[in-house]
């Protein structure tokens, strides 16, 4: 955490933004997660440290956290845009269509047939991100 709050205070000296104690709250609790969270759930938590933290705050934090590359936005068609914080680890995700359960995953074997594929058909891939939609144990 101590690392992503040392590059969030560079990117915010870099941009000529001033320091606050609010969004450094924000970013402590969001790095905590380690996991997806919406803006109003992270609200929720933010609250729990500070009260006087509004939506606003927590959406432009958001933001900027983005714009530095320590957060990804993700909205995976479930009408409720979560993020979570970057990670040079690839993940791709199950998405439960019911309740809105992510489970993040990694198969090496999907890895491996997706480059024989692309080279099936001479593309180089550049990047790539898997979502799949279902229902999740709870909700079957």
């Amino acid at each position: 955490m101590k690392e992503n709050l040392e590059k969030l205070n560079r990117y915010i000296d870099l941009k000529g933004l001033r320091h606050s104690t609010s969004r450094e709250q924000i970013a402590k609790v969001f790095f905590k997660t380690q996991d997806h969270i919406t803006v109003e759930a992270l609200l929720d938590e933010v609250r729990k440290i500070n009260a006087k933290i509004g939506l606003a705050t927590v959406y432009r934090t958001l933001n900027l956290l983005q714009e530095c590359g320590l957060a990804m936005k993700r909205d995976f068609d479930t009408g409720t845009v979560t993020f979570e914080p970057y990670s040079d680890a690839h993940h791709d995700h199950l998405i439960c269509t019911n309740c809105g359960e992510i489970i993040e995953f990694f198969s090496d074997d999907l890895e491996k047939l997706q480059d024989k594929i692309a080279k099936k058909y001479g593309f180089v891939l550049t990047d790539h991100k898997m979502e799949l939609y279902g229902h999740c144990k709870n909700c079957s």
